[in-house]
């Protein structure tokens, strides 16, 4: 089944994908997708992300393969829809695109056995771990360069059962492949990686655990439009656009 969060008549709405052109909601009425704004597919506390889970990407910026997960954070500011604009930091001059298989945490927990993984896992969807890769290089730790704002596109939506073994993620910037891999290369697998997260925090209810990118990483540049497509789940899809140093809250 594949879970859609969507704003339809002023309403949030979370539903199901019964085709490619229409969503059904929690009453049964079905919905256009052209007439719905789709939102992202969850609202995590926070993003757990994964680091050279891969060993041909952590060999292609000159990285050693970590002997354990290496983890860091993203915050929830960070995440847009599918649909949405990638804002390009008005401090950096190196924009990359990561692709990635994303899981979403179904209910609150800790310490969870490898075995017992599938069991809090409520489905996966796709995410685009966009990387300011100068400011991630500059400053030799990766709050900068990996957690300013939309940097977490995730989407389309949710799908509930994905055989993990050997799913396709694939990446493409104005509709040329730039990359392309699959979870069978994976250095630590999902119900390891949702063991060793839990083991160092308390896991909630929509929070994403995301697995890591494969080789083929590049740049992104203004009015780009990169797709994060994830065999079985869908296509995430944003547009790159100028960043604005101007404040935003008043």
């Amino acid at each position: 089944m594949k879970i859609v969060r969507f704003r339809h008549r002023g309403s949030t709405l979370e539903g199901e994908v019964l085709d490619p052109k229409t969503l059904r909601t929690p009453n049964g009425s079905r919905v256009p997708l052209a007439d719905a704004k789709l939102l992202a597919p969850c609202e995590p506390t926070k993003l757990v992300c994964v680091g050279r889970n891969y060993a041909d990407h952590a060999a292609e910026l000159g990285n050693p393969v970590p002997e354990e997960p290496l983890l860091f954070l993203k915050p929830p500011s960070a995440v847009i829809a599918s649909g949405e604009e990638i804002s390009y930091p008005e401090y950096s001059r190196l924009l990359h695109f990561e692709g990635e298989l994303a899981v979403v945490i179904s209910e609150r927990c800790k310490n969870v056995p490898a075995h017992e993984a599938p069991h809090v896992i409520r489905g996966y969807t796709a995410m685009n771990d966009v990387t300011a890769r100068d400011a991630q290089r500059a400053d030799q730790q990766w709050t900068r360069g990996k957690c300013f704002d939309t940097s977490a596109p995730l989407g389309p939506w949710l799908e509930t059962e994905l055989d993990l073994l050997d799913v396709a993620i694939r990446t493409t910037v104005n509709g040329t492949r730039r990359q392309e891999g699959s979870t069978r290369d994976l250095v630590f697998r999902v119900p390891h990686l949702v063991a060793y997260a839990s083991r160092v925090m308390t896991l909630e209810p929509g929070d994403v655990i995301a697995t890591g990118t494969p080789a083929g990483v590049g740049e992104l540049r203004i009015g780009d439009t990169v797709e994060v497509e994830v065999e079985g789940v869908g296509v995430l899809c944003n547009t790159v656009v100028r960043g604005s140093s101007e404040a935003a809250i008043g």
